[in-house]
């Protein structure tokens, strides 16, 4: 049996500029005249051939708060089922487990799945689900500034 791609998934590549009896000789499917046409052609993005661009065109309102946002990474309750009961839990750990990474500082716990072990844990924000799931097992949840 042979390995490869099923029917029509390659397709040949284009040949272009072999004479006028291979349909795309001459111009080679450029067009006639103009800047396109030369070769090393390339166009800016937004470039309306001298009209002022659709960009600079509109006015600019508003405000925008996403330089100010914080991201934040989630983690469930069934992520803390594989740790000891009584451990403290915060971002340190969850760093060192694998369950967060540097990328962003600040960590959100939320209530996918169960929780039977008695936890401290140390998050900067968290659903209510989560809260009273691990409070409920015997556990605290702190909320870090």
């Amino acid at each position: 049996m042979k390995l490869g791609a099923p029917g029509g998934a390659v397709k040949k590549k284009k040949i272009v500029g072999r004479g006028p009896g291979s349909g795309r000789g001459c111009t080679s499917g450029r067009g006639n005249n103009g800047q396109k046409s030369r070769s090393g052609y390339s166009m800016k993005i937004g470039f309306e051939g001298g009209q002022m661009p659709l960009v600079r065109r509109i006015p600019k309102r508003g405000f925008n708060n996403s330089q100010y946002e914080k991201s934040f990474q989630i983690i469930n309750l069934r992520d803390l089922e594989r740790f000891n009961e009584g451990d403290v839990i915060d971002y340190e750990i969850l760093l060192a487990q694998g369950l967060v990474d540097r990328k962003m500082k600040f960590v959100k716990l939320l209530g996918k799945g169960e929780i039977t072990k008695k936890l401290h844990v140390k998050v900067h924000r968290a659903s209510k689900k989560a809260v009273e799931a691990v409070e409920h097992a015997g556990g605290k949840v702190e909320i870090l500034g």
